[in-house]
């Protein structure tokens, strides 16, 4: 299953973010694939991870928890969605 994350910095805690970022790369252990995306000239950004393990994204954000608040949000793709909306609106 696809989800995009929405992150963002908590207020005072830029600059230890970045240096937590910067030391481990932000693994992301239990997702297949992910991609990750910084706002330019903000404090937020987006991950869109596929995992068909939600504790996985549970654990990722705890990790960061004291440095980001989150919002996860199951995601489909346009062929997935596309037969949904067929049978609904056929």
């Amino acid at each position: 299953m696809l989800y995009i994350q929405h992150w963002k910095i908590k207020a005072g805690y830029h600059q230890k973010s970045a240096e937590k970022f910067l030391a481990t790369g932000a693994p992301y252990p239990g997702v297949k694939s992910f991609s990750r995306y910084h706002s330019p000239g903000s404090l937020e950004g987006w991950i869109v991870v596929d995992s068909d393990d939600p504790k996985a994204l549970y654990e990722h954000a705890a990790e960061w928890a004291e440095f980001l608040d989150w919002d996860t949000t199951p995601v489909l793709t346009d062929e997935e969605a596309g037969p949904i909306c067929a049978k609904v609106y056929s």
